[in-house]
């Protein structure tokens, strides 16, 4: 039975209602500073740590209960006669329940303006002690760290009077791993401090820390193992927030895939721009259009690639409602990503019960925020490099029109200039080599992944011809320069009349010589979209 619990929490959320139930299952209560307070405050018996240990706090608080009487009481194995007795013999008192949740580090230095004082002194030593000493001995000790572990608790000991075994363990592996990212959190913000005070935007140690969402039927490959993880404080409307409204669990290539559509069409704000689709087939923008509605952005990004977008992943940037529906719902997908949906358009997607249908809130992102997460976009783009990291920051300049500059004798119209802006946004999605034809707010070829910019540019035609476009009038994207004008020239024999292009070549002065000899308005953006 348990008999006696610590209290000592930073965030007091629901702790006295905890110590309330305690209290009326015969359970003592012990506390410390704040927490022994608000719970006197609220007429609970309560005793403090100070007394129960005999030893008053010391060094401002920085000494409370790092004493035998609290640590033994918490390590002391129940069914071990040696330790039991050590405990009679100095007379400490066991400790059946630990609550406790750590200073505020991670919020306090995420405040503009935090000095290196003020996160040194939220770096928490005797809860993280505790906790350590209280999972350790988790088969007779439960630790709560968490103010959601305190229903579940309670509930237990309401009915039984304990806390059973397999509750103890999954508590102590919590405690373990909020102990790790607390530690995780000091160490990157330590390790990013300059003599000068300023911070790097990389630092000396990156400790990755990540929550597994579930385990995956297999990797890439049939023959690879995999699973899925997610950020331990994700951005608002990233993939790992989706809730799955109906079909199959997701593979490991359904959510890579779906990431790159849900990136891609939330560049497009439904406000601004309209309504956007994108479809994506192994990780590049096989058809992506905007729209008066969903279902028109749909239609006209389907006609880019009809072949490609058979089995591929498709995103919204706005509600689909049941005219939508219909028209997706005749062609085989593996994932749809929307914001929302309206009933007649899930009992549309109801028939095809395989079909994975997921739901993303956008409530949370704040386009005009100054920092990428409030935008839910990632800060940092990782890759994995033999036994080591590649970290960048993550690739999210948003061009507007008047960061172009005009470079050639013929100037884009304002249609023109809509279709180059349309066009530069997809680029950025695709795999390099990329070069993008469009023309009417939607994709008309893409050649994407090929190790010439030349080969790219032939494909993205000959894929337009396929689809049964005229390219004459097109405008066209590429996401690094021209290293010739041969691949200018391909564009120009397509029809295309605008180029958009990031310049820098050595030989930008033969290229644009080449797009006026041709007639072609080219438009540099000084930035490169390279995605490898």
């Amino acid at each position: 039975m348990m008999t006696t619990a610590l209290l000592s929490v930073s965030d007091k959320t629901g702790v006295v209602e905890l110590a309330r139930a305690l209290h009326a299952l015969g359970v003592a209560l012990l506390s410390t500073g704040g927490t022994a307070r608000l719970l006197a405050e609220a007429g609970l018996p309560v005793t403090e740590v100070a007394a129960h240990t005999g030893f008053p706090e010391m060094l401002d608080g920085r000494v409370k209960t790092l004493h035998p009487s609290i640590h033994g009481g918490l390590l002391a194995r129940r069914g071990f006669p040696a330790h039991m007795a050590a405990l009679a013999a100095h007379g400490i008192a066991t400790i059946d329940l630990l609550v406790v949740n750590l200073y505020p580090f991670e919020a306090t230095v995420a405040q503009p303006g935090c000095t290196l004082e003020e996160a040194i002194e939220n770096i928490d030593i005797g809860g993280p002690a505790m906790v350590r000493s209280a999972a350790k001995n988790w088969h007779d000790v439960a630790v709560l760290t968490d103010a959601s572990q305190y229903a579940g608790v309670i509930a237990e000991l309401q009915q039984g009077g304990t806390v059973s075994k397999a509750t103890r363990f999954a508590l102590a592996v919590a405690a373990f791993n909020r102990i790790s990212n607390y530690d995780a959190a000091i160490s990157d913000y330590l390790s990013a401090l300059q003599p000068d005070g300023s911070r790097a935007a990389f630092p000396a140690q990156s400790n990755g820390r990540f929550v597994k969402l579930q385990d995956l039927r297999y990797g890439e490959n049939p023959h690879q193992s995999a699973a899925f993880y997610r950020d331990l404080h994700p951005a608002p409307g990233s993939l790992v927030t989706a809730k799955q409204l109906q079909g199959k669990a997701l593979s490991y290539n359904n959510i890579a895939d779906a990431d790159a559509a849900w990136e891609c069409v939330k560049c497009f704000d439904a406000a601004a721009d309209g309504a956007a689709c994108v479809i994506v087939k192994h990780a590049n923008p096989c058809g992506v259009a905007i729209g008066a509605s969903a279902a028109e952005a749909y239609a006209k990004a389907f006609k880019t690639d009809p072949t490609s977008a058979f089995g591929g992943i498709i995103a919204f940037n706005t509600s689909v409602d049941g005219a939508t529906a219909e028209h997706v719902s005749k062609q085989f997908i593996e994932v749809l990503i929307a914001p929302a949906y309206t009933d007649e358009a899930l009992a549309v997607f109801a028939v095809k019960a395989n079909t994975r249908v997921l739901q993303i809130a956008l409530d949370g992102v704040q386009r005009d925020a100054p920092d990428a997460f409030s935008r839910g976009l990632n800060a940092h783009d990782i890759k994995r490099v033999g036994s080591g990291l590649l970290i960048q920051s993550a690739d999210n300049h948003v061009l507007v029109a008047a960061d172009l500059k005009l470079v050639t004798q013929r100037a884009p119209t304002e249609v023109q200039l809509a279709d180059l802006l349309f066009a530069w946004k997809v680029a950025r999605f695709v795999k390099s080599n990329a070069i993008v034809f469009c023309g009417g707010g939607m994709t008309l070829g893409v050649g994407a992944g090929q190790m010439s910019r030349l080969d790219s540019a032939r494909i993205a035609s000959i894929k337009a011809g396929n689809a049964g476009f005229d390219l004459v009038g097109s405008v066209v994207a590429s996401d690094a320069f021209f290293p010739f004008r041969d691949g200018l020239d391909v564009l120009a024999d397509a029809g295309a009349e605008c180029v958009i292009q990031p310049g820098g070549s050595l030989r930008d002065d033969e290229v644009i010589a080449a797009a006026d000899e041709r007639g072609i308005a080219m438009m540099l953006t000084g930035v490169r979209h390279f995605r490898h």
